[in-house]
């Protein structure tokens, strides 16, 4: 297992559409435990090949609670097949906008249709965090952030902070 170098905003490879998955192998299913490493690493809740620079249609996520045993879901070509009418608004951050949260409104309640590492067909309803999670990481392989739900001055104050920590970082 390795860890991934995670991808910062603003970057090209946050706003490309992610191809699906042909065939859930022992390479995608080593990719997505490298993933998982990286989350837990990092520390975070959720993440996307998008934000390691891979364009397949995979996310993953744990939404377990400190003290808790993991409870990782590895999704190979996640979709949504159903979601509420009731919304829910909740702040998010990402492994990708790091130290940047803002409130965002999801629905919430999703069904969700997907394969799991072993390629089987798989269906899950998700509420609270797990559902805002997943749609966070799900509209990352669309090429979407969560600072896209902003108001255009909101994000621009967002990316131009992230703007400026690139060019430091390149410049240390």
């Amino acid at each position: 297992m390795a860890l991934l170098p995670i991808i910062y905003a603003p970057d090209p490879r946050l706003k490309v559409k992610c191809r699906p998955v042909e065939t859930v192998d022992q390479a995608v299913r080593d990719f997505m435990r490298d993933m998982l490493e990286t989350m837990y690493a990092a520390p975070g809740i959720g993440l996307s090949a998008p934000q390691v620079g891979d364009t397949r249609r995979i996310i993953v996520c744990d939404v377990a609670r400190e003290g808790e045993d993991p409870q990782p879901i590895q999704m190979v070509n996640p979709e949504i097949v159903w979601s509420s009418d009731e919304v829910h608004i909740a702040e998010e951050g990402c492994l990708s906008l790091p130290d940047h949260f803002a409130e965002v409104e999801r629905p919430g309640d999703v069904r969700i249709r997907y394969l799991d590492e072993n390629g089987e067909a798989q269906e899950i309803e998700a509420g609270g965090l797990l559902a805002a999670c997943a749609q966070h990481e799900m509209d990352h392989l669309e090429g979407i952030l969560f600072v896209d739900y902003l108001s255009p001055l909101k994000r621009n104050i967002i990316l131009r902070k992230m703007k400026k920590l690139k060019r430091q970082k390149e410049a240390a």
